[in-house]
């Protein structure tokens, strides 16, 4: 099935400075929306501390809750509505049985007895928190060095250079859009963007070896040239898959629930960049590389 008719020809590579230009506005925006809101909104898996999921059966005021909070001394309390009359409670402090115990009373004295469920509480310290950081982090490098590498050695450098620039780039503006909702950032969150790496770089590779089919086809073709057709005759495969895989985020992101909701959320917006990416960033990448190179070299002549 093709949406695209044979012979199509969108000059993907003559958009170049455009995408470029709207990928750099996103990218400072993203940035300065870590920076504005102090940095990202860790959850309690990086950020250590007490978590307490609370089902009411009725609205009940964020007001209230944190007043019932402070009545045991708990005044940091941040509260978050997750669902229909559900929030999650984080804290700095340690959780007790006797905090725990306070809780449920404190609970008890404001909304009534009967009248709420605490659905779960999770405490991570401080030391589990930080290490978990570490490892998120070196997870995402190594997946981009390990993808650089394999492209390098199935290509060439700039190829795996090209890739590597364009999940760097998706990756930093799919954690800027959850840094402006301020959406927390989880190890569900972590998992989302190495997704997120491994699809965009699929659709990258489809590309890139299309790219390779026509270059042998034609050395003395343009590589200008060569990336436009080879991106035109892999669109439909690239729309389908991208429009296909849309779609089953989309009913995760609105029928999955509170606890997948912002796993389904970072997703969709990584399968959104991920896919203009593979068309805008990688393969002018190279086509730069390419550039530059070609004018060093006619520099030494």
């Amino acid at each position: 099935m093709e949406f695209i008719k044979p012979g199509t020809h969108f000059d993907f590579v003559g958009k170049m400075k455009i995408a470029v230009g709207i990928s750099a506005v996103l990218i400072i925006v993203s940035i300065l929306s870590v920076v504005l809101h102090g940095g990202l909104n860790f959850g309690i898996d990086f950020a250590g501390g007490t978590v307490i999921q609370i089902k009411f059966s009725k609205a009940a005021p964020a007001d209230a809750i944190r007043k019932a909070f402070a009545g045991i001394s708990v005044e940091d309390a941040i509260i978050q509505e997750i669902g229909e009359n559900e929030v999650i409670v984080r804290t700095n402090q340690s959780m007790t049985k006797e905090l725990q115990e306070k809780v449920e009373g404190a609970m008890a004295g404001q909304f009534g007895a009967g009248q709420f469920e605490i659905r779960r509480i999770e405490f991570v310290g401080p030391k589990v928190g930080k290490d978990l950081t570490n490892k998120a982090i070196l997870a995402i490098i190594f997946s981009w060095i390990g993808m650089l590498i394999y492209i390098a050695w199935r290509f060439e450098f700039r190829y795996g250079l090209g890739a590597i620039v364009a999940l760097i780039h998706d990756t930093i503006i799919t954690i800027g859009a959850l840094s402006l909702l301020n959406k927390e950032f989880t190890l569900t969150i972590v998992a989302a963007l190495l997704t997120i790496i491994g699809y965009s770089i699929n659709d990258t590779i489809v590309v890139f070896d299309r790219i390779r089919e026509n270059r042998k086809k034609d050395l003395k073709r343009n590589l200008g040239d060569i990336i436009n057709a080879s991106i035109n005759e892999t669109l439909s495969r690239t729309i389908l898959t991208s429009f296909t895989v849309f779609l089953v985020l989309l009913a995760l992101f609105f029928l999955g629930g509170p606890v997948i909701h912002d796993f389904a959320f970072a997703l969709l917006v990584g399968v959104v960049i991920g896919t203009y990416s593979s068309i805008f960033i990688a393969s002018p990448i190279v086509l730069a590389f390419e550039n530059v190179h070609i004018s060093k070299g006619k520099r030494k002549k």
